[in-house]
């Protein structure tokens, strides 16, 4: 029988090499690069990891508005960059940008300034998008299809947190998101209910009445305590707020497919506006879009 011989990987050119590589992924890129020394040369290239990083990314990383450079000795050091600490881009308080690890596929965050965030036609928001004093809540936030990656599902979150002292009304109703596009795409756009509160089964509150309204908001205990009805099976079942690595908290406002990045604008939405109670003491980072 005629043996068959084996090419030996490490004989060809390490252009090559890194050719092949950065036809793979980020993943494989790493681990190929414990193989052999040629092997790692190769997979630390810059050849291999601007495959990875998008088509753009020179583009959107000069509208860094960082408090320091971006800084990298080469395009795999930026890559992680990216990954593990998003950039400020657009006058800092608009939006940031990152990439997903796995895929290097875009993630964004729209800023608190950057949402609409509205009771009625009054702005009840400090600076920080700080929930000061509202019985009607709506969060809007709008991105372009076209600077999200391609053929690609993204999913929407709400990232925000609860000051310390002073929240209330925020356990009484369900929120309602949705995730739609403007123009009328087919796809998303179906509103369901979120619970912002993570203790929303805890359905006994001390409810707090506003004395005064404005940005500054003083407030008094009433003596009574409002009893309300156990948590339905639906209720239980909605979606409630997951914590993050950042300590921040996050709950899910849906999803959408961008396929080729020209159906326009995508809106995210979160309203609360059925219940008509005081609410306050939510502090909104922003809405956030990352691969599913």
């Amino acid at each position: 029988m005629k043996k068959t011989s084996r090419m030996d990987m490490n004989v060809l050119p390490e252009g090559c090499i890194s050719n092949i590589i950065s036809l793979s992924s980020p993943g494989d890129a790493c681990r190929s690069s414990v193989v052999s020394s040629t092997f790692r040369w190769a997979a630390e290239s810059d050849t291999v990891w601007d495959r990875f990083l998008p088509s753009d990314y020179q583009e959107i990383v000069s509208r860094s508005f960082s408090p320091s450079p971006v800084l990298f000795s080469s395009k795999k050091e930026l890559y992680f960059r990216l990954c593990n600490t998003p950039i400020l881009i657009d006058q800092g308080h608009k939006k940031s940008f990152g990439l997903e690890k796995r895929s290097g596929k875009k993630c964004y965050m729209i800023g608190a300034r950057e949402l609409s965030i509205v009771w009625g036609d009054n702005p009840m928001f400090s600076e920080v998008a700080e929930l000061l004093n509202v019985c009607w809540l709506e969060i809007h936030g709008k991105m372009e299809t076209r600077i999200l990656s391609l053929k690609t599902t993204y999913t929407a979150y709400l990232v925000f947190k609860f000051v310390e002292d002073g929240t209330y009304g925020l356990d009484f109703n369900p929120a309602e998101v949705s995730v739609r596009y403007v123009a009328g795409v087919e796809g998303g756009g179906e509103t369901r209910p979120v619970y912002l509160s993570p203790n929303f089964t805890q359905r006994q509150q001390n409810q707090n009445v506003p004395r005064q309204l404005g940005l500054v908001s003083r407030r008094r205990r009433l003596s009574h305590v409002l009893r309300l009805p156990a948590p339905t099976a639906s209720e239980r079942e909605g979606q409630h707020p997951k914590e993050r690595v950042d300590r921040w908290m996050e709950i899910e406002m849906g999803e959408f497919f961008n396929d080729r990045g020209e159906d326009g604008e995508v809106e995210m939405s979160l309203t609360e506006v059925k219940g008509c109670n005081w609410k306050a003491g939510l502090v909104i980072e922003g809405i956030e879009l990352r691969p599913r």
